[in-house]
């Protein structure tokens, strides 16, 4: 009678094939060997200059083996080198299903003939080899490319504010390359360039192949710029390359308050114990409207200041107005110099002013204070005749 096992056998074994989990038939199917393996097995390049190319040793199911590594076909005058760690290295050895980084070095003399050249990379153990064809085309030199991006392109704010807009500057070129900041803004304004998260001031930055740099220009309007919208040019530049942004400042003005004496004054003459009215001229000399604003006083102790208004309500740009104050000394305060300060608040801006404060004492008090001296030097004479005798 004819076996049916083997038949059987063989139907099992394709069906647990066809049946197993995509991981485990992926394994199944996966090679085993060692490799050297790129990305990028047909490069350009330009000479003299080095470059340097990312590769690895791949170990697929083999126990781990030291496996010593060369570079074949090197043309004539050209430097060829493994590193590892950013070391020279002759040797690798990668654990099983795992791999090792490396780079080759390539230093290419400037003599270097154009065209493509081949070069064979290989990694040789006891009983594995494996080996790497490498294209390396003498290209001419590209033009220097720029790019600039801005993360915010407009700003708002008042004329204290200072106004920071990051940016990035890319070299789009294959070299590296110094990129020279400049900004052009209103007369007036002030600009600075910094890195983006930086405070030191900088004029120009280097820029590697390829790579980006962000950083930020900061810019400061003049106190008195009248609100509107200002722009701001920012150019990088490097060899024949530029590359220009527009910034735009909306700002939006800012009161500025000042206080002082009818003509300027910050001087005032008072009598103690009574109320003396002083003129003052509130200004606004800021880009937008003051309003609510209103006027206080720090006097000496005992002393009185009142205001007439108050409170005022709005002041336009560049406008004044005129605010008495009325300002009582102390009864008992000495004839002499004080300081008084007046000062004036309003949303967004505020100012004081200092005034000397010259005090003289009533005259009836003079008189008073002669009575009462004589009435002393009588008693004392009194006194004193009537018991010199004695």
């Amino acid at each position: 009678m004819r076996s049916l096992t083997a038949p059987f056998s063989c139907l099992c074994a394709v069906l647990a094939l066809a049946l197993a989990p995509p991981a485990l038939a992926a394994a199944a199917a996966s090679p085993t060997g060692l490799w050297l393996v790129t990305n990028y097995p047909a490069i350009t390049v330009r000479a003299g200059e080095t470059t340097t190319l990312s590769l690895k040793v791949q170990n697929s199911d083999l126990p781990p083996e030291r496996v010593e590594l060369a570079v074949e076909d090197v043309p004539p005058g050209w430097q060829a080198m493994f590193l590892g760690g950013g070391s020279p290295v002759e040797a690798a050895m990668p654990a099983t299903n795992a791999s090792v980084p490396l780079q080759l070095r390539l230093d290419i003399p400037a003599g270097a003939a154009s065209g493509t050249h081949r070069l064979v990379l290989r990694a040789t153990g006891a009983d594995v080899k494996s080996e790497l064809p490498l294209a390396v085309t003498i290209g001419a030199e590209l033009p220097a490319k720029l790019s600039i991006k801005p993360q915010l392109p407009s700003l708002s704010g008042d004329p204290t504010t200072s106004f920071d807009y990051q940016f990035s500057v890319k070299n789009e070129s294959d070299k590296d390359l110094v990129v020279k900041l400049a900004a052009s803004a209103p007369e007036g304004f002030r600009t600075d360039f910094t890195e983006a998260y930086g405070s030191q001031k900088i004029s120009s930055i280097p820029v590697g192949a390829g790579k980006s740099r962000d950083l930020k220009v900061n810019v400061h309007p003049r106190d008195d710029v009248p609100a509107g919208d200002y722009p701001v040019h920012v150019r990088a530049s490097a060899e024949q390359a530029t590359a220009d942004t527009v910034l735009t400042m909306h700002v939006t003005g800012a009161p500025k308050l000042q206080l002082a004496g009818d003509q300027g004054r910050l001087s005032a003459d008072a009598e103690a114990g009574k109320a003396t009215p002083i003129n003052l001229v509130l200004r606004n000399t800021g880009t937008a409207p003051a309003t609510d604003v209103e006027l206080s006083g720090s006097p000496p102790e005992d002393w009185k200041v009142t205001f007439d208004p108050k409170k005022v309500d709005s002041l336009a740009p560049g406008q004044k107005r005129t605010v008495e104050a009325l300002l009582t000394p102390s009864a008992k305060a000495l004839a002499g110099d004080y300081m008084t300060t007046l000062s004036a608040n309003s949303e967004g801006a505020s100012t004081n002013a200092d005034f000397r404060i010259t005090v003289s004492t009533s005259t009836l008090w003079g008189v008073v204070g002669i009575g009462i001296i004589a009435a002393s030097l009588l008693v004392a004479v009194g006194a004193v005749a009537r018991y010199g005798r004695r």
